[in-house]
């Protein structure tokens, strides 16, 4: 047989001794007990343990002296608040003055004024109706309705008088919450913030500090930092003769300091105010925290109600947490673990105020943060006509390609009907900063007649929007924005995340503005450097057709003696700038029709540059066409078929290597084959790296190294890795292939059903935004295991887009990985999530305390 609720030690009044903790009562109830340490005025509190509550949804009532006990004597009125285990997940609204009676209206009219009594009672009436008795929000939510009124609503909708009983009110009262946050409803908001869908719900139960009455008296809140910025600075007001939905005739809301614009609490009570500056310092002190505080003044008597930490944007948690290491509060290595990485996006781009109003065209899936107001342009040309103008647009693609990276670099954001966040506009929007939408499968695009389709909203090339990729929503016009916060207390947040962290961070980088964007965050240098994207490029895009339509090896050798020269200034540039710090550079990938034109008009041009007939055009093309190009010949199978293209590279790179030198900047360069499967293609493509240094050496009679590296992107090659792992000095695994290949799933189509699957629990998350651990991460595993027991020093690394990912990056630290390298912008998260990740491993994580 069930015990009632009151047997067990499950309601605790909130004493400094009490045994209150953050799991059975919640954190209100925790941090009352803090303030009540503190000895600061706090009202008679009663914690109820989640084990009580969820008794009370389940219909086991409290007993009558339980009740008895929580209403109390004096005044007779509590106030029912909900007691979360984390603040975030919310909970059922705070009910006021339960207890409150025809005879408790009486005596309060001779203590406190008939008016002010009548306002209590009308309140508590008007809130029982609605969140207890749950009768029709209409007939209870007029404030200046009178008492008399309150109660005939109420007695012609229930057929009975209000109940007078207190106990009764409270247990109707606490059943109504209990089971309010068991409702679909309340689960479905507080999952949405990270609660678990039995998240437990405790109640605090405390007695009423009155607002409403003679003299200085009202409600109000304070908090001590901005939340919008985190500069020290008194926000809150005050609301002379109010309580909740509460209040007198001569209800009147002060500022709280001194202000011309209007009375002030400060002038009209300097004592309550002088009290609130010296507890909120005490409780910043002791509490380790921003606080914002709710208090309740009756006659200039200051009572504290409720204590909670302030809400921040971003940057205000950054420079809250700096603020307090400086102040001696908190340890350093406590400011990193309370900043989660994904924070600092908000800090690297612009961002829409959220005090600006939105209007939202459509949602997508949010790939690239930040938020940037431009015109509609349809194409690569437009984009790049616009910026000429001076005029920032916004570049919208079903799906990009690569010949649209021209047009990105133009754009100020990118917006896609297709693709997921590892599709090509994801990839290269993030490493040039860009915010980007993509998957925005809602909108129709009409290039020919230059309009945007949004259900019967119809937009037009030329019409201005503002893309925010940090939420995912398309805006029209252009709302007020917030500049990046790149401050002081930014870079020392992030030097103390770099003293914690035990796993190097390098960038992507594939032009000298990505290197300058990887140094000024910090990153220890260049994982990945995708040499492909520097043919697309309008010099360099003839010369790179010209060698694929070459028939033999010597003239494709002449086109590519063409392209030499540039590749050498790029990547003299590229070690110029990253100083000595490692660059790691992959070879030639891409499958060569990516960079011919697909359109009849293009094929034209083309026929007309090369003095060819249009059918030999035309037949090139068709025959380079492949069923399924990301598995054809590309990488290191083009670098065998046509291996002019890589001994070009190579003697790029090392006479970049000798040139730098000379110019005082010493440089390893790291060479990595793409897409490798099997041993014997290592060794290939090594014996003519091989020749071509040796070459280079003899012509320039200048001595370098370099390390030669595979980038482990399929299947086989991480099953291989041991044997592999003989012929090179390091291994990259390049995870957004190599999940691709695991899954069988194209990154730029699964965006089409990847939200279905997730939402049905097909995968848990999408495998190309959090590294899929059962799988490939297992895969990852197998590959560190089988190269480290052949080559114990191989160096090992991550170079996909899950580098930059928080849950990922613990993964790989907990795999043994050397660093991790992801796009520049994404740098700064990794270097935070990497110290975070240390210091749990270490197992010293400061915020347990």
């Amino acid at each position: 047989m069930d015990q009632p609720a009151s047997s067990a030690p499950e309601i605790v009044e909130i004493t400094p001794s009490a045994p209150v903790s953050t799991e059975r009562h919640g954190w209100r109830a925790k941090c009352l007990q803090r303030l009540i340490r503190m000895d600061l005025p706090v009202p008679r509190s009663f914690a109820v343990s989640t084990e009580a509550v969820r008794g009370i949804a389940a219909g086991r009532m409290l007993d009558r002296a339980a009740l008895d006990r929580l209403i109390g004597e004096g005044a007779g009125l509590v106030g029912v608040r909900p007691s979360a285990v984390d603040p975030e997940w919310g909970g059922p609204g705070t009910v006021l003055n339960v207890g409150i009676n025809d005879a408790c209206h009486e005596r309060l009219a001779q203590t406190r004024g008939r008016e002010a009594a009548d306002a209590i009672y009308r309140g508590f009436v008007q809130s029982y109706a609605v969140h207890v008795a749950r009768l029709d929000p209409d007939m209870f939510s007029d404030p200046d309705a009178s008492l008399a009124d309150a109660l005939a609503a109420y007695r012609n909708e229930t057929d009975d008088e209000f109940p007078q009983d207190p106990a009764r009110q409270l247990a109707e009262v606490l059943r109504s919450m209990a089971r309010a946050w068991d409702g679909p409803t309340a689960r479905l908001l507080r999952q949405a913030k990270g609660a678990p869908p039995d998240a437990p719900l405790g109640l605090v139960v405390q007695d009423m500090a009155l607002a409403l009455g003679p003299g200085v008296t009202g409600s109000g809140t304070i908090q001590y930092v901005d939340s919008v910025t985190g500069d020290a600075r008194i926000t809150g007001r005050f609301r002379g003769q109010t309580q909740g939905k509460s209040r007198g005739r001569n209800h009147e809301t002060l500022y709280l300091t001194c202000d011309p614009r209007g009375p002030s609490l400060q002038e009209a009570a300097p004592g309550v105010f002088a009290d609130l500056i010296r507890f909120g310092e005490a409780a910043r002190c002791r509490l380790r925290e921003e606080m914002r505080i709710e208090f309740v003044v009756s006659d200039s008597q200051l009572t504290l109600i409720d204590a909670n930490m302030v809400a921040r944007s971003s940057r205000a948690s950054v420079r809250i947490a700096v603020a307090l290491v400086r102040d001696g509060i908190i340890s350093p290595d406590e400011a990193v673990m309370r900043i989660q990485p994904r924070t600092l996006y908000d800090l690297l781009h612009r961002q829409v105020d959220p005090r600006s109003p939105r209007d939202v065209i459509v949602r997508g899936i949010p790939a690239s943060p930040g938020a940037a107001t431009g015109r509609i342009v349809f194409s690569t040309p437009a984009a790049q006509a616009s910026t000429a103008r001076g005029e920032p647009c916004v570049l919208v693609r079903r799906e990009t390609v690569p010949e649209d990276v021209r047009g990105m670099h133009a754009a100020v954001a990118v917006l896609t009907e297709r693709g997921g966040t590892t599709s090509h506009a994801a990839v290269i929007a993030r490493g040039l900063g860009l915010p980007c939408i993509v998957g925005a499968s809602q909108i129709a695009i009409d290039g020919r007649a230059g309009t945007l389709r949004v259900g019967q909203r119809i937009l037009h090339e030329g019409d201005q929007i503002t893309v925010d990729g940090s939420s995912g929503e398309v805006l029209a016009g252009a709302p007020d924005m917030l500049e990046p916060a790149l401050d002081d207390s930014f870079h020392q947040l992030l030097t103390w995340a770099d003293e914690a962290s035990t796993i190097a961070v390098r960038a992507n980088a594939d032009t000298p503005e990505d290197a300058l964007t990887a140094r000024r965050f910090h990153a220890q240098g260049i994982g990945l450097c995708r040499t492909e994207h520097m043919f697309f490029d309008d010099s360099r895009l003839p010369a790179m057709r010209e060698m694929i339509f070459a028939d033999r090896p010597e003239d494709r050798r002449l086109s590519l003696d063409r392209l030499l020269p540039m590749q050498r200034a790029d990547f003299t540039a590229l070690f110029r700038l990253m100083d000595g710090l490692p660059v790691t550079i992959r070879l030639f990938d891409p499958p060569l029709h990516e960079f011919l034109p697909h359109d009849r008009e293009g094929m034209r041009e083309l026929a007309e540059t090369l003095d060819l007939p249009l059918s030999d055009i035309v037949r090139r093309i068709e025959a380079l066409d492949e069923f399924n190009p990301m598995l054809g010949m590309r990488g290191v199978r083009l670098g065998i078929v046509v291996p002019e293209i890589y001994d070009m590279q190579a003697r790029a790179i090392f006479e970049a290597t000798i040139a730098a030198a000379r110019h005082g900047t010493g440089v390893v360069p790291e060479i990595m084959i793409p897409l490798v499967s099997a041993m014997r293609e290592v060794e290939l493509v090594r014996n003519r790296i091989e020749a071509v240094a040796a070459a280079v050496r003899t012509e320039t009679r200048a001595d370098f190294t370099y390390r030669l590296g595979v980038m482990v992107e399929t299947p086989r090659a991480a099953l291989r890795a041991g044997d592999i792992a003989e012929h090179c000095a390091f291994l990259s695994f390049g995870t957004n292939d190599l999940t691709q290949m695991t899954f069988g799933l194209s990154r730029d189509d699964a965006g089409r059903f990847m939200g279905s699957y997730v939402a049905q629990g097909v995968f848990p998350e999408d495998p190309f935004h959090i590294l899929d651990q059962e799988g490939v991460g297992e895969l990852l595993l197998i590959g560190v295991q089988r190269a480290r027991e052949r080559k114990p020093d191989i160096t090992i690394s991550v170079c996909g887009e899950h580098g930059g990912n928080p849950d990922s990056i613990a993964f790989c630290m907990r795999a043994g990985v050397d660093y991790v390298s992801c796009s520049p912008f994404r740098v700064p998260l990794a270097r935070l999530a990497a110290a975070r990740e240390s210091i749990l491993l270490r197992g010293s994580d400061p915020t347990r305390v």
